[in-house]
């Protein structure tokens, strides 16, 4: 869009809804990661673990 010399209000609306887009997503996998991984984990006796790889990953993904 920039190449094409767009609009500049044109070009953010449309990075505005990549963004939510990927938002979703993150929300679904995490959604998923709580029901699956971390229910599995505490089965397992391994939260402790699962716990530091997810903060891990959310330090990494949060601004």
């Amino acid at each position: 869009m920039v190449n094409e010399s767009r609009p500049c209000p044109e070009v953010l609306i449309q990075i505005a809804a990549v963004r939510g887009a990927l938002d979703r997503v993150a929300r679904i996998i995490l959604d998923e990661h709580l029901s699956e991984c971390v229910v599995r984990a505490t089965k397992e006796g391994n939260i402790d673990e699962e716990i530091a790889q997810l903060k891990a990953a959310l330090d990494r993904f949060l601004p």
